[in-house]
């Protein structure tokens, strides 16, 4: 059983949680991982590869990322988020205008202090459990890309709806701290949606219910091929077959097309999807070959 599987993951459950739950509704010893994490209580798009997709993660256009966050000015806390204690501000709010009026700082490549209550490492520790021992570590900051936010709502309570395209790795927590120290009010994240991660939108995504019901996991599966669509295929001649499934390199005679030298490409024999390889000189290579 070989493709991707988009959850819809609830709050309240870690994206490992997820992968346990959905590994108990395939064959046994069939691989699972994640395409990218989301905190436990977020919610939305989250991508899972079972099988042999698990060797195309390097080529998903996984890196652009929708959210839809909610900006609760006010108050700061030390894990940036609802769920952590308050450590300053005096619940002063703000308006739109104000809002709108500092966004254009944080759109294109900005630079992020990861959160200290976050899964990234320090010598082999996790900054969270340090945070929680209360373990003082320097965060050096790190750049990531904002492509573009946008105020969807203002709530009664003084809050904001926003829409944020960004990149991997870019802290959604992080960001809505970062505004309210902007605005001179101090601010936190509320709840957390992620609506859409590379391809993957909340159309395709599968409620954890529907898969512990489903009576066949199969048709739950989106193609191995789907999420690389942004790379050019090429077509490899049938009588080269034994060759593709040996995984040896294809001359220019058994392939179609003029692949650009380094770059990856889709690899197709007789309309099946069978691996990704690129041209090296007059040869092209197998950078993944996914046939049984």
């Amino acid at each position: 059983m070989n493709g991707f599987l988009c959850v819809l993951k609830p709050p309240g459950m870690t994206s490992s949680d997820v992968v346990v739950r959905v590994r108990r509704r395939l064959p046994a010893r069939e691989k699972v991982g994640h395409a990218g994490t989301l905190d436990p209580e977020a919610a939305g798009v989250l991508p899972l590869m079972v099988g042999k997709a698990a060797r195309l993660f390097d080529y998903m256009v996984e890196k652009e990322k929708t959210y839809v966050a909610q900006l609760k000015p006010g108050y700061r806390t030390d894990t940036q988020d609802s769920h952590g204690k308050i450590t300053g501000g005096d619940g002063r709010r703000t308006d739109r205008a104000s809002l709108e009026a500092v966004l254009p700082r944080f759109i294109g490549e900005i630079e992020q202090v990861p959160p200290m209550f976050s899964a990234l490492k320090r010598d082999g520790k996790k900054l969270c459990d340090l945070a929680r021992q209360g373990v003082d570590v320097d965060v050096k900051p790190r750049p990531t890309q904002v492509h573009a936010i946008d105020v969807l709502h203002e709530e009664e309570d003084g809050s904001f709806l926003l829409e944020i395209r960004c990149g991997r790795g870019t802290y959604i927590r992080t960001l809505c701290h970062d505004i309210g120290l902007a605005l001179g009010c101090t601010a936190h994240m509320g709840m957390l949606l992620r609506t859409r991660s590379g391809t993957f939108t909340l159309d395709d995504a599968h409620t954890i219910e529907e898969i512990d019901s489903s009576q066949d996991m199969a048709s739950l599966l989106v193609p191995m091929d789907r999420p690389l669509e942004h790379l050019p295929s090429v077509h490899v001649d049938p009588a080269a077959e034994r060759f593709v499934r040996n995984g040896n390199a294809l001359n220019r005679r058994e392939i179609s097309g003029s692949p650009a030298q380094g770059e990856p490409v889709r690899l197709y024999l007789n309309a099946q999807f069978c691996g990704i390889g690129r041209m090296k000189g007059e040869t092209l290579r197998f950078d993944a070959m996914l046939l049984d």
